[in-house]
Protein backbone atom coordinates (compact mmCIF):
# COMPACT_ATOMS: atom_id res chain seq x y z
CA UNK A 1 0.00 0.00 0.00
CA UNK A 2 1.54 3.50 -1.14
CA UNK A 3 1.13 6.04 1.29
CA UNK A 4 0.78 9.93 0.39
CA UNK A 5 -0.17 12.35 2.64
CA UNK A 6 -3.69 12.76 1.39
CA UNK A 7 -4.12 8.94 2.69
CA UNK A 8 -2.54 9.45 5.70
CA UNK A 9 -4.51 12.91 6.50
CA UNK A 10 -8.01 11.01 5.87
CA UNK A 11 -6.89 8.73 7.78
CA UNK A 12 -6.09 10.60 10.20
CA UNK A 13 -9.42 12.78 9.88
CA UNK A 14 -11.86 9.25 9.52
CA UNK A 15 -9.97 7.35 12.70
CA UNK A 16 -10.39 10.76 15.14
CA UNK A 17 -14.01 11.30 14.49
CA UNK A 18 -14.35 7.40 15.24
CA UNK A 19 -12.94 7.88 18.21
CA UNK A 20 -15.42 10.57 19.24
CA UNK A 21 -18.66 8.25 17.83
CA UNK A 22 -17.87 5.68 19.72
CA UNK A 23 -17.25 7.64 22.88
CA UNK A 24 -20.74 9.24 22.48
CA UNK A 25 -22.33 5.83 21.34
CA UNK A 26 -20.74 4.71 24.58
CA UNK A 27 -21.75 7.32 27.10
CA UNK A 28 -25.09 7.70 25.42
CA UNK A 29 -25.97 4.06 25.24
CA UNK A 30 -26.34 4.53 21.35
CA UNK A 31 -25.21 1.45 19.35
CA UNK A 32 -25.24 2.34 16.07
CA UNK A 33 -23.04 5.46 17.01
CA UNK A 34 -20.68 2.90 18.59
CA UNK A 35 -20.78 0.28 15.89
CA UNK A 36 -20.20 2.84 13.24
CA UNK A 37 -17.21 4.26 15.36
CA UNK A 38 -15.59 0.79 15.67
CA UNK A 39 -15.78 1.01 11.40
CA UNK A 40 -14.25 4.52 11.07
CA UNK A 41 -11.77 3.69 13.10
CA UNK A 42 -10.44 0.52 11.25
CA UNK A 43 -11.55 0.94 7.62
CA UNK A 44 -8.86 3.00 6.85
CA UNK A 45 -6.39 0.11 7.79
CA UNK A 46 -7.85 -1.64 4.54
CA UNK A 47 -9.10 0.79 1.82
CA UNK A 48 -6.22 2.83 0.02
CA UNK A 49 -7.83 4.85 -2.36
CA UNK A 50 -8.77 7.77 -1.65
CA UNK A 51 -11.85 8.29 -3.32
CA UNK A 52 -13.16 5.43 -1.66
CA UNK A 53 -11.98 6.43 1.59
CA UNK A 54 -13.84 9.51 1.15
CA UNK A 55 -17.21 7.75 0.23
CA UNK A 56 -16.82 5.12 2.98
CA UNK A 57 -15.94 7.72 5.64
CA UNK A 58 -18.98 10.11 4.81
CA UNK A 59 -21.63 6.95 4.66
CA UNK A 60 -20.29 5.79 7.57
CA UNK A 61 -20.57 9.39 9.52
CA UNK A 62 -24.02 9.98 8.33
CA UNK A 63 -25.66 6.38 9.33
CA UNK A 64 -25.73 7.69 12.72
CA UNK A 65 -27.76 10.49 12.26
CA UNK A 66 -30.15 8.82 9.86
CA UNK A 67 -30.69 5.96 11.94
CA UNK A 68 -30.81 6.74 15.80
CA UNK A 69 -31.83 3.81 17.79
Amino acid sequence: MEMDVTTLLQSMWWSTLGVSYFIYGKRQGKIIAMTCGVFLIGFPYFVSNNIWMFVIGVVLSIIPWRWEL
